[in-house]
């Protein structure tokens, strides 16, 4: 379902995959039932490759992982988490379009 580029993270290493990492990490929080998440996915494989080597792409499934999402409130899904030295920069709720992602993603670079 995710592109070559897109990082899958559990709770066991979320801390060291998206909070420790230099880069910027935008994380889709998704579940394999969800139509939201699944009519996004394309566009994060697309973000993936774009952002290639200056943002990190994550996908955490939330039904195998509910720890982390429990930590940062995520009540609904698709919810997108970008992340900067391990703080939260912006986060997007929903099914939303490329350019909302990229503004976003341009805040943290």
């Amino acid at each position: 379902m995710a592109g070559d580029r897109v990082i899958h993270v559990t709770d066991s290493d979320f801390d060291e995959q998206v909070l420790q990492s230099d880069a910027p990490v935008l994380v889709d929080f998704w579940a394999a039932w969800c139509g939201p998440c699944r009519a996004i996915a394309p566009v994060i494989d697309e973000l993936a490759n774009d952002y290639d080597g200056k943002v990190k792409i994550a996908k955490m499934n939330v039904d195998e992982n509910p720890v982390t999402p429990g930590k940062f409130g995520i009540r609904a899904i698709p919810t997108l988490i970008l992340f900067k030295g391990g703080q939260v920069v912006e986060q997007i709720t929903g099914a939303v379009g490329k350019a909302m992602i990229e503004a976003a993603i341009a805040k943290a670079l």
